[in-house]
């Protein structure tokens, strides 16, 4: 922990806090490594679906189903923790139900058909739904442990920490896929396997989390407490003065729908038109997660240095060149380029969106804003998934083509990009704490 100073770090805290916290990062990056991308993601294409042209298209559906819940509960929930004080007790319960659902996968390959294909879609659901509550509330600790001037050093450390969960779990899957393939075992025997070891992961990694990071919000008086519903519609009453948050929301929704396409589309895009085998996608989706995980360490503390917004800028511009090759290259060797670039661009966008929602969220809602955020970005994993879904489905399966138009998505959100204040965004989130006076430090960086 001695990679960023306790000057990073608010008054009181420790490091082996926000090492509590960094693993909760570690533990939910299996899931959305093995499961979303990597490994169950191709095999509801190409094994589930049995490789029928509307594969993608549910795959995505699925998605968005979970992402719509997301959407309208999450800003509620957050909202609610925020009152009560319990966002630790929250990500309990759904730490354990997405535990619980991913676990659950490991059934689906005995289903078959049709039947099949709809219980691997409710559970994917249940899971990834319970995994986005997750990361919208350990994201809203951030602010509690950083300050400002250390937020994107502390939020990169973090994130990269996550991508080394990640490959520590698709690590040990692919480990188990090397092994069945060699005894010649179909992936109907080893998929289910590496759903339980993904789960396994999840859980007990965040029980370190869970001893290690307090709950350091104070709950409000019984006779201040509103209902999450009614705080919620004050706060969008008063966007205006926080306008600079709001266009960060926008931004997010554009350039988060790219970054999704990636995530969840990157196994399927690489097997059915690059014509990787399942070994191999695995093998990129591991390099692709190093280079994450650098991306996300390095441009934490980019991002301190030259401010937020230049620092994300500069990851679109990035994917920009990820879309573009992706869609031109025709052989492995080129479509790792793309990978290697997606990789270092990733890491870094999320961190600096997860950052900079923490610099321009007000302290007393941590929670809701951040569930604010999280409506953003999956109202963004419906946008883009389900869209280049669609594109695929529309244009017989041309899968070239919907990747191009993912550009677009990440050239809208550097132009949404373009009026952001951070310093006047800060200075809102601050009005209500009273400034530097109150304790909560101001901001000085871009």
């Amino acid at each position: 922990m001695a990679l960023f100073s306790q000057s990073a770090l608010r008054p009181g805290v420790r490091k082996r806090e926000v090492f509590g916290w960094a693993m909760y990062d570690f533990a939910n990056s299996g899931y959305t490594t093995v499961v979303i991308t990597a490994v169950f993601a191709a095999y509801f294409v190409g094994g589930i679906a049995k490789g029928a042209p509307w594969g993608a298209f549910a795959w995505t559906v699925a998605l968005s189903v979970s992402y719509a819940i997301v959407m309208l509960s999450m800003p509620a929930i957050g909202a609610w923790a925020d009152l009560h004080a319990a966002k630790k007790k929250v990500l309990a319960v759904v730490t354990a139900g997405c535990v619980l659902g991913t676990a659950a996968l490991a059934f689906t390959p005995q289903a078959g058909g049709a039947a099949g294909v709809a219980l691997a879609m409710a559970l994917v659901v249940v899971s990834n739904t319970f995994y986005s509550y997750g990361e919208s509330l350990t994201g809203a600790f951030l602010p509690e442990l950083a300050t400002a001037e250390g937020m994107g050093k502390v939020s990169g450390w973090g994130w990269a920490f996550g991508y080394v969960g990640g490959m520590l779990a698709l690590g040990l899957c692919l480990g188990y896929v090397l092994w069945s393939q060699a005894h010649a075992l179909p992936a109907s025997h080893f998929v289910p396997v590496t759903m339980l070891i993904t789960a396994a992961i999840y859980g007990a990694a965040a029980c370190v989390t869970f001893s290690l990071l307090p709950e350091r919000a104070i709950p409000s008086a019984p006779g201040e407490r509103r209902s999450a519903w009614q705080q919620l519609r004050e706060t969008f009453q008063q966007a205006r003065a926080y306008r600079d948050f709001m266009w960060l929301l926008a931004c997010t929704v554009c350039y988060q729908g790219g970054v999704a396409v990636a995530i969840t589309l990157a196994a399927i895009y690489a097997e059915q038109v690059i014509g990787f085998v399942p070994s191999e996608t695995m093998v990129l989706i591991f390099v692709l997660n190093i280079a994450a995980a650098l991306g996300a360490f390095g441009f934490g503390y980019l991002q301190d240095r030259i401010g937020h917004r230049r620092a994300l800028g500069g990851t679109l511009l990035a994917w920009v060149a990820v879309c573009l090759i992706a869609a031109s290259v025709t052989t492995k060797g080129g479509f790792w380029w793309a990978a290697s670039i997606a990789g270092l661009a990733m890491g870094s966008s999320q961190s600096a969106g997860r950052a900079m929602t923490g610099v321009l969220a007000p302290p007393r809602q941590l929670a809701e804003f951040f569930g604010l955020w999280t409506f953003a970005t999956r109202l963004a994993g419906i946008i883009g998934p389900l869209s280049y879904g669609a594109i695929t489905w529309m244009t017989g399966g041309n899968q070239r083509i919907a990747i191009l138009t993912t550009a677009v998505l990440f050239v809208a959100g550097l132009l949404l990009l373009l009026p952001i204040d951070m310093r006047r965004g800060r200075a809102a989130a601050l009005r209500e704490e009273g400034g530097p006076q109150s304790g909560v430090e101001p901001f000085a960086a871009r």
